[in-house]
């Protein structure tokens, strides 16, 4: 039997979530808009999205700040707060203008990964452009965006890929 460990799961899910990013790098060069880092956390993924999209404005979101400190986000691009009700409070800012959001947002309580998946579920769409790609660590399931298979390299289940429809 075959279990995996938590140190295993997090290294296919760090793999998955690489080589996510790494493909999603390339679907939107070129496209204009806006990047979302749902989960700041020490700030390794925003660090890692920075550097590979250089003059992308990232806007960050998380309930609090914790990240190692050359990796925050300049003051105007990071919202604090409950991720639901932020997000809310910027949907006019950022209506339409998100070419590409991460969610790292999963826990180990399932109940709580529900509530979440359902809260970007209702949220993110109204701030994506047509074709944006949305890469989440828990499985989404909203309207006007179709799953995408994860690229080489990255196992299934560990992340999720999906892309807005281009006619909504």
């Amino acid at each position: 039997m075959n279990v995996l460990t938590r140190l295993d799961k997090l290294y296919f899910r760090l793999q998955a979530q690489h080589e996510c990013l790494a493909w999603a790098f390339g679907a939107i060069d070129g496209k204009p808009g806006l990047v979302l880092e749902l989960g700041l956390g020490h700030g390794r993924t925003y660090d890692h999205m920075r550097r590979h999209l250089p003059g992308r404005e990232i806007f960050v979101f998380d309930r609090e700040v914790d990240c190692i400190a050359d990796c925050r986000p300049p003051p105007e691009r990071l919202i604090v707060g409950e991720i639901g009700k932020t997000l809310a409070a910027q949907a006019d800012r950022l209506a339409r203008r998100i070419i590409l959001a991460h969610a790292d947002l999963g826990t180990y309580d399932r109940k709580r990964d529900d509530e979440t998946a359902s809260m970007l579920a209702t949220r993110l769409p109204p701030l994506l452009v047509p074709g944006a790609i949305v890469i989440s660590d828990l499985p989404l399931d909203f309207d006007d965006a179709e799953p995408l298979p994860l690229p080489d390299g990255a196992q299934e289940g560990r992340y999720f890929l999906y892309r807005r429809r281009e006619c909504t």
